[in-house]
């Protein structure tokens, strides 16, 4: 697509804040920092509201429609999504805009971070919009792997992992936690029963694209981070839960133009979990590590 039409600058934002068709929306984990200012007339969104907790994994049309009408937002709105750390979570939501077929999205480059650096307004004052009456008419699937598109795609297509390297070689089962040490439950959304990557993925962390304040590399440089790959292959992207990977499926389908990418948002926390699927463990070049395909 190229990143003038879904990227936009803190100058274009700014000059359209209250501006009627366009929609800001800031999404977190929690609204400790949006409460304490916000561009004026973003709506919040929790990452947890996009969730269904029954059946793991994004909520399906009438969820997200139900969502979208108590937020405020029309079928036709261009909706500005942005969020901290690099707009990790705004990449997600861009990406569960674009699975529902929402028709014009658009990222804040730098998100929060590159606002505040700016000194652009900020305000505590909650937004009152209407609710509306969203309907889901076409939804976007071809965005979206799931662990039998993964399964298929061993040695035919681009994996990519964009976790740390520890995750990636099975040092650790999920970020900030080491080995048989986290237990939390054993939630699904937490951690897999294994450690390890899928057979042949590409190593490639996620946070290299961005800059100091946030902000995307050139159109050069993210090239040439994926120079080794073939985009004719076709690429699916993973992680743990899918927001990392969305934010590299962001850059490699919207902002490099790569035809074909999914990101699979069942990620390392389904995909480590299957009974019989083939994993490795290892260094991006330590091929000798496969895991037994038995349950444990």
């Amino acid at each position: 697509m190229g990143r003038d039409s879904v990227l936009v600058s803190g100058d274009w934002a700014e000059r359209r804040l209250g501006t009627a068709g366009v929609v800001f929306v800031e999404i977190g984990n929690e609204d400790t920092e949006y409460r304490k200012g916000h561009p004026p007339g973003a709506v919040w969104i929790n990452w947890s509201e996009l969730q269904d907790d029954l059946r793991l994994g994004v909520v399906g049309p009438p969820a997200f429609e139900r969502l979208m009408r108590a937020k405020g937002i029309g079928e036709e709105d261009t909706v500005v999504v942005y969020s901290a750390n690099a707009n990790l979570l705004a990449t997600q939501l861009y990406w569960y805009l674009t699975l529902h077929g929402h028709r014009s999205v658009r990222l804040l480059d730098g998100g929060r971070r590159k606002w505040e650096l700016d000194g652009r307004p900020l305000t505590t004052a909650l937004p009152d919009r209407p609710a509306t009456g969203y309907l889901v008419t076409r939804p976007d699937p071809s965005v979206r792997a799931t662990r039998d598109d993964v399964l298929a795609a061993l040695g035919q297509r681009n994996i990519i992992d964009v976790r740390s390297p520890e995750e990636y070689s099975g040092l650790v089962f999920a970020p900030g936690f080491a080995g048989e040490a986290f237990t939390a439950g054993n939630n699904p959304h937490e951690v897999a029963q294994r450690s390890g990557h899928v057979p042949g993925a590409v190593h490639l962390p996620w946070e290299a694209v961005v800059g100091t304040d946030d902000t995307f590399r050139s159109d050069e440089e993210l090239g040439r981070r994926f120079a080794a790959l073939d985009p004719a292959r076709g690429t699916i992207t993973y992680c743990w839960v899918g927001a990392r990977s969305a934010h590299s499926w962001f850059v490699l389908r919207e902002l490099l133009g790569w035809p074909d990418v999914r990101n699979y948002d069942g990620s390392w926390a389904e995909y480590g979990s299957l009974i019989g699927v083939p994993v490795e463990r290892g260094t991006p070049g330590d091929r000798a590590a496969h895991l037994p395909t038995t349950p444990r």
